[in-house]
């Protein structure tokens, strides 16, 4: 599938979503069998680890449609990387969403700063170029989009396989924001 009809089926989906008519039924043994073998999703959503953010549901999706990777701030560091260069190399996928969120706690970490472990630091340190670029005062909101296109910018500037992929197979990149209040997906 082409990144184009890609995009419009997550638009389609989450307008099922947002209107509380989901097509996708709960997978029965023989669905969740046939996907046994192979995997061919027709999205890359790298989304927050957020437990009020599940990508599947809000795309009206079921198993073996999307690759998801979640994690806080929805960064793009080395796991997430490879894990996307994986889809785009090995799967064939042309469609990568990397989704923010309304109230993003790792956003809200990264304008606070301070110290946070090493741990949450680290992850912390990925988000600091949105906060940096738009300052510590500026709407959150606009952080955490901002915090979005760095990480698109990371896939294609930190790996050849997502940049040629992108230059020359067909691949987009495009960036999102997931409403908590609506569960409505706007996309940049």
């Amino acid at each position: 599938m082409n990144w184009k009809d890609a995009l419009q089926r997550l638009k389609d989906g989450n307008e099922k979503f947002t209107s509380a008519k989901r097509d996708t039924a709960v997978p029965d043994a023989a669905e969740i069998k046939r996907h046994t073998d192979g995997q061919s999703p027709y999205a890359i959503i790298l989304s927050c680890a957020d437990s009020r953010v599940a990508p599947e549901l809000a795309f009206d999706t079921g198993i073996g449609e999307v690759f998801v990777l979640r994690v806080a701030g929805n960064v793009a560091n080395t796991s997430t990387i490879a894990s996307i260069e994986y889809a785009v190399a090995h799967l064939g996928t042309k469609l990568i969403v990397v989704m923010g969120h309304q109230s993003c706690g790792a956003v809200g970490a990264a304008v606070a700063g301070g110290d946070n472990g090493p741990n949450l630091n680290k992850l912390v340190s990925y988000i600091q170029p949105a906060v940096e670029k738009l300052g510590k005062d500026a709407d959150v909101a606009d952080i955490i989009k901002e915090n979005a296109n760095v990480s698109a910018s990371t896939l294609t500037s930190q790996s050849d396989i997502i940049s040629n992929a992108v230059a020359s197979d067909g691949v987009k990149i495009v960036t999102a924001y997931y409403n908590l209040d609506s569960g409505k997906v706007d996309f940049a």
